[in-house]
């Protein structure tokens, strides 16, 4: 008979003995600390970003305060404090000005515009990024030919274009040749998105029961709608600040847009710098309220696809 000693085990049983941590080191598993990751170009491209910024805003906050200033302080302190404000630049740009006509022009042929290039570009991506044809390379090449050449290189053949089939001094017109000139863009940019959407999607909706017009509307065009925003924004813009086509092919001063009568306004209006920042400042809050409404859609349809 074996006598055991207290507190040790015979060989078949498992003898547990604590280990001591030493003092300052963790019990656990030893971790490195992760490691911060600096922005790309750390503190100094922040303050550069952000000066430009200041320095960006300073014409727009300058515009903005000398419309509500009267001419007589625009002219003894041309960077005083816009202090009583005055909203008389406003009523005399908006009625004597006639701006709100040009406001509604602009508006009607830019909005016009916008849709009828986002829709025919929209329809023609899908077809061209799901067609199968050598038909339909040929297509999307002919389409993105339109890149090539600026379009305002082409003002001769459409002025004469316009001249033959009566659109001259017609809104409707002016419409229709922006929105045709916009389909190579919006068709270059939604090509693209429609390739990256899975085919699975179409095949599950005609399980479904969906048809064609159905998948495309439904499921498909929700997909892109970061992308279609964003050339709905990028459209928007360069229509809206458009000069030489609505010179060129409107006659009646009552069908111009914002910068042929901001111009026109300019001109009967020389001396009066209120008036003139107050059209400046009509002529810009569309575009400044479009961006701030939709930048979210646009970052996110300009960085779409870039991380995987």
């Amino acid at each position: 008979m074996s006598v055991v000693p207290a507190g040790v085990g015979t060989a078949d049983e498992a003898v547990e003995v604590p280990v001591e941590t030493p003092p300052g080191r963790p019990s656990g598993p030893s971790r490195r600390p992760r490691r911060r990751r600096k922005p790309v170009g750390g503190a100094t491209a922040s303050v550069a970003l952000w000066a430009y910024a200041a320095l960006a805003l300073i014409p727009l906050v300058l515009m903005v305060s000398s419309s509500f200033r009267s001419n007589g302080d625009l002219i003894s302190d041309p960077l005083g404090a816009p202090w009583p404000l005055s909203v008389d630049s406003y009523r005399e740009a908006w009625t004597t000005g006639n701006f709100a006509t040009y406001f509604g022009n602009s508006l009607a042929v830019t909005l016009g515009a916008v849709v009828l290039s986002t829709t025919v570009a929209t329809m023609a991506s899908y077809a061209l990024a799901r067609g199968r044809s050598r038909i339909f390379r040929w297509l999307e090449s002919l389409f993105l030919s339109g890149l090539m050449l600026p379009i305002h290189l082409a003002i001769l053949p459409i002025f004469y274009l316009f001249d033959g089939v009566g659109l001259i001094d017609s809104r409707l017109g002016l419409a229709l040749m922006y929105g045709a000139s916009g389909v190579p863009f919006s068709i270059f940019v939604l090509t693209t998105f429609f390739r990256q959407l899975p085919g699975e999607l179409e095949e599950a909706a005609v399980l479904d029961g969906a048809s064609t017009w159905q998948t495309f509307w439904r499921i498909m065009v929700p997909l892109v709608k970061p992308a279609v925003a964003t050339v709905a924004v990028f459209r928007f813009v360069p229509i809206w600040n458009d000069f030489l086509f609505p010179l060129v092919l409107l006659r009646d001063d009552a069908k111009y847009t914002l910068p042929v009568g901001l111009t026109q306004f300019f001109g009967e209006n020389a001396t009066n710098f209120s008036a003139v920042f107050a059209g400046l400042v009509i002529t810009t809050i569309p575009l400044i309220v479009l961006f701030l409404v939709a930048t979210k859609q646009i970052v996110a349809g300009l960085t779409a696809g870039m991380a995987k």
